[in-house]
């Protein structure tokens, strides 16, 4: 049933979500890449999709920006739609220099400095796994397309303008190939709710070599990911 962030029908929500952080990201994909999809909620202009890749039924929905919103969303995803499946894409910042533009990267681990899963369950690991049989599918996905996927943790930020942490730190103790914002909540909720969950990033900027992508550009390279993320649910 709806609830106060969601306007879908259950039955408007199909049991395998891919999930970018921007709307119109959203939109992008499902009128490349689905068949017979119709728009599903479009409460607070967070949009969402449902129809066809190829023959598996498939919801995108957008996530916003930053735990805050991701944990929202994925939570009732997951609860109240019973949704088996949510699939991050989006993109990170690299934290070493042999991470270039627009490479792809397939999160093992999810480290934070958030509260996020202390306030939500009492959770005080800050450091969270991806599903293993998700990541299994999403690689041989990857491996049939011909793409190239790096594997390792990654940093979820609290905060984007982020003038505390140091990123050499980040890649040396805790092994985080960049940072992004928003899988920690989702591995979190997942794991609390019984569920599963996976996040592919592609590499829009390089903190090390300040290499910086174009929005134009991010939008390009963003289809590599989305292909792999689409085959990987057939």
């Amino acid at each position: 049933m709806p609830t106060a962030h969601i306007e879908s029908k259950n039955e408007d929500i199909a049991k395998t979500v891919i999930m970018p952080g921007d709307p119109l990201r959203a939109k992008m994909i499902a009128e490349r890449f689905l068949d017979s999809y119709e728009e599903v909620n479009s409460v607070r202009g967070m949009f969402a999709y449902t129809g066809y890749y190829k023959y598996k039924r498939v919801t995108v929905f957008a996530s916003g920006m930053g735990m805050p919103s991701m944990g929202i969303y994925s939570y009732e995803l997951f609860k109240n739609y019973d949704v088996d499946n949510i699939i991050r894409v989006g993109t990170c910042g690299a934290y070493t220099s042999e991470l270039k533009l627009y490479d792809m990267v397939l999160v093992d681990r999810s480290y934070s400095k958030s509260t996020y899963a202390e306030v939500q369950s009492g959770n005080l690991n800050h450091v969270l796994e991806s599903d293993y049989e998700l990541n299994k599918q999403i690689s041989a996905a990857a491996n049939d397309l011909g793409y190239t996927l790096n594997r390792g943790n990654i940093y979820s930020s609290d905060a984007f303008y982020n003038e505390t942490d140091d990123y050499n730190d980040l890649r040396d103790i805790y092994g985080c190939l960049g940072v992004e914002m928003e899988s920690f909540a989702l591995f979190h909720n997942a794991k609390h709710l019984g569920k599963k969950a996976a996040c592919i990033l592609t590499v829009s900027d390089n903190i090390v070599t300040k290499e910086e992508a174009s929005s134009e550009e991010r939008q390009n390279a963003f289809v590599k990911m989305i292909e792999i993320a689409l085959e990987s649910v057939l």
